[in-house]
């Protein structure tokens, strides 16, 4: 029987598992993706995450439900619609998380997804700057580089961390990730590694590997309980295709969308809708981010990008040195430095992240202040708030309604606070006095757990984490199992990051790439009969 999977999404984990199963030539892959080409020149050039990100030639442009946590604030939420998904799109910052992260699906009955388990798996599509270790892979498809700018505020800052118990750092992904320093990024001589442009164009010549873009997926077909196919609309015209395995890998707002319109997921929704029951299942709860804290500092004497790239002259010189050594602000990854942290002695692992930058806003698409400043974003690492991603419409081309909930758990408040607090300290920290730092978001106000919360919701927004919509578990009320097999039916998996458990303790993109590494194994794995 001829092998033929189709992969639903060219974001991350497509990129990923079109590369790996296309290289069994007996297989054959069709992966389809709703966005176009990666063709945008602002794509590959780093700071281009600025033109790209709410652009609807790049972004799908969705936008939360009013958040009660955030004051009724509705927030901008963006996902990759192009080539790459999001790894186009995004801040490139590689971030495994935590081995404790692993451990803790493990012990959920995740059997396989140990840190033990993965860390081959990260290390197998890497190329680290400083070569293979015991932690690290060689000679991968996936860059891993540092920075190409430093900025002295930063350097004080990081000083300034160390000043508070927090010690410095050269390595985030070791499995403890506890510490401060610069964020190693998945560039290649000064461009953005995407993962459209690691894994997916070495591929695109294989004669068993067709890439469609412009098609957008409509719902799955199944013959009873068995998926045999994917309804499509692509220059206008319906289409089915037909194949042994579907994979789904639309990402965390994407995947429980289909499912969900081609019932799969809560009876009582979709019955709303007007869809045929298939399955009753929790597809789209679960949902998880990390809300960031954007606390920003006006300071003296610093160079910074308000400044540097508020004068015609400034940014002729930033476009001048990336043309030239392709160094600079426009190499820059959204946050420069970084820094995990506990939050109270009584953590176990850090339980905040924080994305230091040169530069402050009002809010992502405004200008920059006109005066220097640097923020210094915080998020917990592992909230105990849950969201939802639930269709709002049978029709396909409606966006979900996706309301995270943040800072609905009372624990979430509190560690908002010890953040803010945390935060403040660093800033008053001797390194940085020099600078005179004056906060003015969130501003001075009352100390309390309560109007610290407050304020939180104020000034917070998503770092763009969503995961968790399919969850993967041994139990039976989980919606993939630890193979990625969607319960309750045959010939459909998840493989991306919504089938995470719990959301990891970093940045995303990297897990991503590991969950399609073992996915595309497993699959491979079944497909062979073994």
């Amino acid at each position: 029987m001829e092998r033929v999977v189709i992969i639903v999404g060219a974001g991350t984990a497509g990129c990923v598992l079109a590369a790996r199963l296309s290289e069994d030539p007996s297989t054959r892959v069709t992966l389809l993706e709703a966005g176009g080409r990666d063709n945008y020149p602002w794509i590959h050039v780093p700071i281009g995450y600025l033109y790209c990100i709410d652009n609807p030639r790049t972004d799908w442009r969705y936008r939360t439900e009013p958040e009660a946590g955030l004051g009724g604030r509705s927030l901008l939420y963006p996902r990759g619609r192009v080539l790459g998904g999001c790894s186009s799109i995004n801040g490139m910052l590689y971030l495994r998380g935590q081995a404790a992260d692993y451990d803790g699906w493990r012990q959920m009955g995740c059997t396989g997804w140990g840190w033990d388990d993965v860390l081959p798996l990260f290390k197998a599509s890497e190329d680290h700057v400083d070569g293979g270790s015991e932690f690290h892979g060689a000679g991968g498809e996936w860059r891993v580089d540092r920075q190409r700018l430093r900025w002295e505020v930063l350097d004080d800052w990081a000083k300034a961390a160390q000043a508070v118990g927090i010690p410095a750092s050269d390595d985030f992904n070791t499995g403890d990730n506890e510490g401060v320093g610069y964020f190693k990024v998945n560039q290649k001589n000064g461009w953005r590694q995407s993962a459209a442009r690691a894994f997916l164009k070495p591929a695109m010549g294989r004669p068993n590997l067709e890439v469609r873009t412009d098609v957008q997926v409509r719902r799955l077909r199944f013959d009873g309980r068995r998926a045999t196919g994917v309804e499509v609309v692509s220059d206008g015209r319906p289409e089915v295709l037909a194949a042994r395995e579907i994979v789904l890998a639309a990402g965390a707002i994407g995947s429980p969308k289909i499912l969900q319109l081609s019932g799969i997921g809560p009876g009582a929704l979709l019955q709303e809708m007007g869809i045929e029951v298939l399955r009753d299942a929790p597809v789209g709860e679960n949902l998880q981010d990390h809300l960031q804290i954007r606390c920003a500092y006006r300071v003296t004497g610093a160079q910074t990008l308000n400044r540097l790239a508020r004068w015609p002259w400034g940014r002729a010189l930033i476009g001048a040195e990336y043309a030239w050594r392709r160094t600079g602000p426009m190499s820059m990854a959204p946050s420069q430095l970084g820094a995990f942290a506990r939050s109270s002695p009584d953590v176990a692992t850090p339980d905040l992240e924080y994305h230091v930058q040169p530069l402050s806003l009002g809010a992502f698409g405004e200008p920059l202040h006109r005066f220097p400043a640097i923020t210094a974003s915080v998020c917990q690492l592992r909230p105990e708030s849950r969201g939802t991603v639930r269709i709002a419409s049978p029709e396909p081309m409606a966006a979900p309604k996706i309301a995270p909930n943040y800072l609905s758990a009372p624990s979430d408040r509190a560690v908002a606070a010890r953040a803010i607090r945390l935060t403040r300290r660093i800033m008053a920290a001797e390194p940085l006095a020099r600078y005179r730092p004056e906060e003015f978001a969130p501003g001075p106000g009352p100390d309390d757990d309560a109007a610290l919360a407050e304020a939180a919701g104020r000034i917070g927004s998503t770092i763009f984490h969503p995961v968790g919509t399919a969850r993967m578990g041994a139990d039976e009320g989980s919606v993939v199992d630890p193979r990625l097999r969607v319960r309750g039916v045959e010939g459909l998996r998840v493989i991306d990051a919504s089938i995470m458990p719990t959301i990891t303790s970093g940045n995303t993109n990297a897990p991503t790439v590991m969950i399609a590494e073992k996915g595309a194994r497993m699959l491979a794995e079944d497909m062979r009969g073994i």
